[in-house]
């Protein structure tokens, strides 16, 4: 909600080419996403969207 849902895209997107080009592998620059490593990492705690601050996708850049 907070990028609304069209940033998110763009911003996935080119996150996902940052990296792709950077580390020349998919699957590897799939999991540098920055949303992606927050989910992976925050997986297991049922609570976290309670309990996540705004903007906090932010750390995992």
């Amino acid at each position: 909600m907070e990028l609304l849902v069209i940033f998110f895209y763009i911003f996935y997107v080119i996150e996902y080419y940052y990296w792709l080009f950077r580390l020349k592998n998919p699957y590897h620059a799939y999991r540098r996403i920055s949303f992606e490593r927050e989910a992976y990492a925050n997986e297991h705690d049922l609570d976290y969207l309670r309990k996540r601050k705004f903007w906090s996708f932010w750390r995992y850049l």
